[in-house]
């Protein structure tokens, strides 16, 4: 009986021995893996990218004429109100400009009027000669004076019509130089107004390059002029942001915006978007004939509100939402991967299952599975998708892709809610291939 026992218990410990042996080598033969069940969720598409805050209006102010700094009334970071005096130029050159033009002027108006003296001579002068006329012509008719006398008043009158005319013609000519000499003063006039520069609008004086008794240069062709103050409204600030290429075609007028200041970290301001460029932005190097690193886009967006303590120039990152779903199928971003499948004719998936029907077990039809298509040419190609668990092993499931979030992708098609789908480890999932048995942890995710 003792004999019995021990054999018996031999053979239970074998087989328990047996079933371990098992159990540890199917353990290790499935990967261990993180999973997470897909479930419909609200996703947010955001294009993020840096700028930098600057006023809607802002103004250079140059001078449009040369000379010596007088006064000047203002300060960097001083407030002004529209019309408010901010500089002047020295005006003795342009006041005796102007001191010539009005004495030109005065001349000119002098000879005007003695030029009309001389037409009313030369009338009175022309009307004396026509009696003449009439005397001599009545004395001819009776003969009482000889035709050379006659004829003497005759011209004697065509010559007072001629030096009438050109009277006239003199009088005419000094008029045109009366309206030369007046516009020429007034240009004086106007350029001696412009060493009083005053602001063209209500803001902050937030540059200034001039000194009073530095001497002020007027731009030309080629040689900008001084810049002598910049006054920026702050009442609208814009964040003049950079976005990438592969950003721009979801960007659109309008789209909300949050905005972060880097000097101002305690607050998120929101905006809209108002203006896309359609030409990329050229920075320094690209000009200059190097390499062009990224190519990037202006996008200005308009901030709603006030920004205590901002200052031209600040950099921000802009975080523009290009688009919104609601309860869409949400797949996490780490489950994604590319793996080379085979493609029969028709474009689905071809896959190899076993006699027993322990195999991988696909939504989609395979080659194998279809006595039709089981000796037609295949095609092999690269696409994004997933792993779903299903039935203990990895299945790879090509996705449509929508939107993405910060954390998951839309999911448009290859997938159903309640599918559970491998997101880690990364190495695990980086080796992975179709088919392969997989122990799957079903993790926490967050709503």
């Amino acid at each position: 009986m003792s004999r019995k026992l021990l054999i018996g218990g031999l053979i239970v410990l074998i087989g328990a021995a047996l079933v371990a042996v098992n159990l540890l080598f199917e353990r290790s033969d499935a990967a261990e893996v993180d999973v997470e069940a897909i479930e419909r969720r609200d996703l947010v598409a955001i294009a993020s990218a840096p700028g930098t805050i600057q006023p809607q209006l802002s103004v250079d102010m140059s001078a449009s004429t040369m000379g010596r700094v007088t006064r000047l009334a203002v300060d960097e970071g001083e407030r002004v109100t529209a019309g408010q005096f901010l500089l002047q130029i020295d005006p003795e050159n342009l006041q005796a400009i102007v001191n010539r033009g009005q004495a030109s002027l005065d001349a000119t108006v002098s000879a005007h009027e003695q030029a009309q003296v001389a037409v009313e001579t030369a009338r009175v002068n022309l009307e004396v000669a026509r009696e003449n006329l009439e005397r001599q012509a009545d004395l001819w008719s009776l003969r009482l004076v000889s035709r050379e006398a006659y004829e003497q008043a005759t011209a004697d009158v065509e010559l007072r019509e001629t030096e009438l005319k050109a009277r006239e013609v003199d009088v005419e000519g000094a008029a045109q130089r009366i309206l030369q000499e007046r516009a020429t003063l007034d240009s004086a006039r106007y350029d001696l107004t412009q060493v009083t520069i005053t602001s063209p609008i209500d803001g902050i004086v937030t540059r200034r390059n001039i000194e009073e008794g530095e001497t002020v240069v007027i731009g030309t062709m080629n040689n900008p002029g001084t810049v002598l103050l910049t006054i920026a409204d702050f009442s609208v600030l814009e964040a003049e942001i950079e976005v990438d290429e592969t950003d721009i075609p979801a960007v659109r007028l309008g789209q909300p915006v949050e905005i972060t200041i880097d000097a101002l970290p305690d607050r998120t301001y929101t905006g809209r978007v108002t203006e896309i460029g359609n030409s990329p932005i050229q920075n320094q190097n690209a000009a200059a004939g190097a390499t062009q690193e990224a190519t990037n886009f202006l996008v200005v967006v308009v901030v709603d509100g006030d920004i205590p303590g901002v200052r031209p120039g600040f950099t921000c990152t802009a975080e523009i939402t290009t688009a919104t779903r609601t309860a869409s199928l949400a797949v996490p971003i780490q489950a994604t991967t590319v793996r080379e499948v085979e493609l029969d004719a028709s474009g689905r998936i071809v896959r190899q299952v076993d006699d027993g029907g322990s195999g991988v077990i696909s939504r989609t039809a395979s080659a194998s599975s279809d006595p039709a298509l089981a000796g037609g040419e295949t095609t092999r190609e690269e696409r994004e998708g997933v792993f779903a668990v299903r039935q203990g092993r990895a299945v790879f499931v090509p996705v449509t892709t929508g939107i993405a979030g910060e954390r998951y992708f839309e999911a448009l098609s290859g997938l159903e809610e309640g599918d559970l789908v491998i997101t880690g480890p990364f190495e695990v999932v980086r080796n992975l291939d179709d088919g392969d048995p997989v122990d799957p942890n079903e993790a926490d995710s967050d709503s």
